[in-house]
């Protein structure tokens, strides 16, 4: 039997996602600031029984590239706009009713308890549709609106980000399933003896507990990762039930899944349950020339400049000290070694310059462009599934709302036709949508099976 897809949409709560091009495009409404705009995005996705809405999110202005506020704002470049995305989706859970909603977190400058609390919270008002993307933050400019003048180094942001989810999930599991009691009769709200102080004592967290939210639908979010690092891989393989991807290259693709479910069969967790999603930007045309056409006109529309600072925002890196007509160096970057590592690979191969980098990252922050009918897209998308790329994907629209609209409309009916996605949701919460089991309130061992002595 044919593998069936799974599908999320990919958005930012502000006027750009992945395409700095978007708010710019002539076929974009992209209002930003008023909440009917998210709640559109919501109920189309809903419509098109996606499993979930990803907000992804920085903590801060972009500035690195070249030291400068001025020319981010001016160009709109991605972070120089950004709503948190928390509030945006708590509107949105009285607006759609099956659609799962995924929030971007950090777990570097917030504390366990006021995230274990939000998504707890969430999880409630949802009815439980809350996932929670992890990250571990990308730049100094976050680290500087939180009172740090140097971040945490790349590992050690992991090692905090470790022991930020064993605090969480004990949180969680501080009310029993069955504490809430609410006889109005006897006057006994809750059993005390089902609800537990957590005393945690660490080395980055000291969190007495317990949580003042009763355990949710779900029992917790589903956890979702997009680690790229050797590092962030074994982070995603211990937590992660949805894994989110940026990577050009189909080979890259199938090396990434196949050494995620590794890593994942490695800490003792089943493979099949955590789910890989790679980002695709689609340009859908009546005809494959219509859809080469769209894709022209939005990439014609991507600023070089914008992509040099959007990269230098993901890597906390400089890039305005290189000539902008020579090739990237080879260099370390503190930030996001995943998507440099993807950038210096295309250039490399490509013979590309700093201009042309700053231009492909400006078109979509290397996210691969899927042009053609709504079949072609079809038959593209089952043929990265079948090739043991990806699980599902993580749309990217091009412009917005329109761009998921024409999806829906047209590449999902086409995918349903063939078997290939769901024609209806099977179940009320986004682990039903992704076929999970039953969440774990267990952290899973810290130390990956691989390293650990013979038994």
């Amino acid at each position: 039997m044919n593998k069936k897809m799974h599908l999320a949409g990919f958005q930012i709560a502000g006027p750009v996602a992945h395409s700095h091009a978007a708010w710019r495009h002539p076929e974009s409404q992209v209002q930003y600031l008023s909440l009917q705009y998210y709640q559109t995005i919501a109920r189309i996705l809903e419509r098109g029984k996606f499993d979930f809405l990803f907000f992804a999110d920085v903590l801060a202005t972009p500035r690195r590239y070249g030291n400068d506020l001025k020319d981010p704002i001016r160009r709109g470049t991605q972070g120089a706009v950004g709503l948190d995305p928390t509030m945006v989706v708590a509107s949105l859970t009285g607006a759609t009713d099956k659609l799962g909603l995924a929030v971007t977190k950090s777990a570097t400058y917030y504390t366990p308890f006021d995230i274990a609390r939000a998504f707890a919270t969430l999880d409630h008002l949802s009815g439980g549709r809350m996932a929670w993307n992890v990250v571990t933050s990308l730049s100094q400019a976050e680290g500087q609106n939180f009172g740090h003048d140097e971040m945490l180094d790349h590992d050690q942001r992991y090692e905090r980000a470790e022991e930020f989810l064993e605090v969480a999930f004990a949180l969680w599991r501080s009310w029993e399933a069955d504490a809430l009691i609410e006889d109005a009769g006897s006057g006994v709200f809750a059993d005390a003896a089902r609800v537990h102080a957590i005393e945690h004592v660490g080395e980055y967290f000291k969190v007495r507990g317990p949580l003042n939210v009763p355990r949710s639908p779900q029992q917790r979010p589903v956890i979702i990762q997009a680690g790229a690092s050797p590092r962030g891989k074994d982070y995603a393989a211990r937590w992660a039930e949805a894994v989110f991807e940026i990577e050009p290259s189909a080979d890259n693709r199938r090396a990434y899944y196949a050494d995620l479910k590794s890593r994942v069969e490695n800490f003792g967790r089943d493979p099949d349950l955590v789910k890989v999603f790679p980002a695709m930007m689609p340009f859908i045309g009546q005809t494959a020339s219509e859809a080469r056409d769209k894709q022209a006109m939005h990439n014609e529309l991507a600023d070089p400049v914008s992509g040099l600072i959007t990269m230098s925002m993901h890597t906390d890196h400089d890039f305005a000290q290189y000539p902008i007509d020579s090739p990237i160096a080879d260099i370390s970057v503190p930030g996001s070694q995943g998507l440099f590592a993807t950038v210096r690979s295309l250039s490399s191969k490509q013979d590309l310059t700093l201009r042309d980098v700053g231009k492909l990252y400006a078109q979509g922050i290397t996210v691969p462009q899927l042009v053609g009918t709504a079949s072609e897209v079809a038959d593209m998308l089952e043929h990265s599934l079948d090739s043991g790329e990806a699980d599902g994907f993580m749309i990217s629209a091009a412009h917005s709302p329109g761009a998921f609209t024409e999806f829906v409309d047209q590449v999902v009916p086409e995918l349903q036709r063939r078997k290939r996605f769901r024609e209806d949701y099977s179940g009320h919460t986004l682990r039903d949508h992704l076929g999970l089991n039953k969440a774990s309130m267990q952290p899973p061992a810290r130390r990956s099976l691989r390293f650990s002595p013979a038994c």
